[in-house]
């Protein structure tokens, strides 16, 4: 039995019991039959108890469980600082507004509240590396991101096509790659979101991929990394991969062509997978 079946029986058994109560009521208020209203409130209630409850409760409850696995910790991070935040100010301008007459004293400060927190929760997770930026110029002394090794070792961006491809584990076996290999969690949202396609070529593509990058975290003679650093307002993986690389300083390596056509153009270094091999 699903939780979801188990949530419509019980929507459908409280909004029907509700739906007697409703009937009772509006039976007295037009001078009707109580059991005949209680009847149709009754079975309009378990319709709409049986069929609305999963989309009002167990549905997004899974939708925001997903989400929150998804996003990076920094974007949580921030979300829950910019609530405090909102919350904070809401609170001071709570009295002021509790002074109003009634009914604006009951009602606004509950308004305020849900605006407050709801603006600082997107202000903090849309404009978040402009304000980290900003901290970072106030406290110069701390640093962005990994940055390059005592030894000048700087570390590597992995893409997707690059962990499916394979060869990379070979590769770094041998020390060729010197720095740590870097995979952003965005990219391995894309391999996980391949790997449970309906397509069983990409299905097979995105399996390689994940066991892959448990042969690289197992074998590899450089240190293999998942990194929740992202880039906020960019959709596109490879746009994500390319402006991370140009603030980490790091380089690329991919075997997609276009990708790395587009990466060199902005300036940012890559290493290709084939050159790689053939070195």
């Amino acid at each position: 039995m699903s939780v979801e079946f188990i949530f419509r029986i019980a929507g459908m058994i409280i909004l029907a019991v509700g739906g007697i109560f409703l009937g009772i009521y509006v039976a007295a208020q037009l001078g009707g039959s109580p059991y005949q209203y209680a009847a149709i409130f009754l079975l309009v209630g378990a319709l709409i108890g049986l069929v609305l409850t999963p989309y009002l409760t167990v549905r997004p409850f899974l939708a925001l469980r997903r989400r929150i696995r998804q996003a990076p910790a920094q974007q949580l991070l921030g979300a829950v600082l910019g609530l405090i935040v909102g919350l904070v100010i809401a609170a001071l301008s709570s009295f002021p507004l509790s002074q109003l007459p009634s009914p604006f004293s009951q009602i606004l400060p509950f308004v305020v509240a849900v605006l407050f927190g709801y603006l600082g929760i997107m202000v903090m997770t849309t404009r978040q590396q402009d304000i980290l930026a900003l901290i970072r110029r106030q406290f110069p002394g701390r640093a962005e991101g990994p940055k390059a090794e005592g030894n000048g070792r700087r570390p590597v961006l992995l893409d997707t096509s690059v962990i499916i491809d394979g060869r990379i584990a070979d590769i770094s076996r041998t020390g060729f790659i010197e720095g740590e290999m870097l995979v952003p969690r965005f990219v391995l949202n894309e391999l996980q979101h391949i790997a449970d396609s309906s397509d069983a070529l990409r299905r097979n593509r995105g399996r390689r991929g994940l066991d892959m990058l448990h042969r690289l975290r197992n074998e590899a003679v450089t240190p293999l990394r998942i990194t929740d650093m992202d880039i906020e307002g960019v959709r596109e993986v490879d746009d994500k991969l390319v402006l991370l690389a140009k603030r980490l300083q790091c380089p690329i390596v991919t075997n997609d062509y276009n990708l790395n056509r587009v990466a060199e153009l902005q300036g940012v270094r890559v290493l290709n997978i084939n050159e790689l091999a053939n070195a």
